[in-house]
């Protein structure tokens, strides 16, 4: 099974571990654009009633990934323009995060919270283990749109985070080399700490973006 650890995975609800699964093979492209998503036939794959296919299917169509029709559930995918859409918005949603909680956090004890969660991509990095890394990657981002108090920024980072953490598993085993990720969030944790919010932001708004980059160049050239 891919990862979100394999233990994460199976503390979800049954309609989300279906979904996990879905959404794996969607961004990898095991599941192409086009491909019609029986309801009856996925029950069966995964040895699950129709209840927890049915959520699955709400869940991913709400991240963009599937669309219902006429004739049933197909799969839409991520082309360049779904991620250039996922990278702006995400952008966007986090620059107010990354302010809010400079204004509102107790910026030390935060810093260090944060550095902790460096700490942790820096030993999976070491240890040469992508996945761990995306899930570290992911856990450091959440912490911005936990300190912004913020309910609806939250709920919105809550529909698009499980898409993210399997781009960032996805993309993560394709690098070679993590330690500038490492880096590039250890700088953005010391200008949190200075309360430098223009430099932070600017930091934050080129990480994600660059990402984004990066992800769309590859995908076009698998395709």
């Amino acid at each position: 099974m891919d990862r979100l650890a394999v233990d994460q995975v199976r503390q979800l609800p049954l309609g989300e571990r279906v979904a996990h699964q879905l959404r794996m093979r969607i961004v990898k492209g095991e599941l192409e654009p086009g491909t019609h998503l029986v309801e009856g036939a996925l029950a069966d794959s995964f040895d699950v009633s129709r209840g927890p296919i049915r959520d699955a299917l709400r869940r991913l169509e709400s991240e963009g990934l599937v669309e219902s029709r006429r004739r049933g559930v197909f799969v839409t995918g991520l082309g360049e323009d779904d991620i250039d859409e996922l990278f702006t918005l995400r952008e966007s949603m986090e620059r107010l995060a990354l302010t809010r909680a400079i204004e509102r956090a107790d910026v030390p004890t935060a810093a260090d919270q944060l550095d902790a969660r460096v700490a942790v991509m820096a030993k999976a990095a070491e240890d040469k283990d992508p996945t761990a890394f995306a899930e570290a990657d992911l856990e450091f981002h959440t912490a911005f749109y936990q300190l912004a108090e913020h309910r609806r920024l939250w709920a919105a980072w809550e529909q698009y985070r499980p898409v993210f953490a399997v781009l960032l598993d996805v993309t993560n085993t394709q690098d070679r080399d993590l330690q500038p990720s490492v880096a590039s969030h250890a700088d953005l944790v010391r200008v949190f700490r200075s309360r430098d919010t223009e430099q932070a932001v600017a930091m934050l708004s080129e990480h994600i973006l660059s990402a984004g980059r990066r992800l769309r160049t590859r995908l076009r050239a698998a395709q």
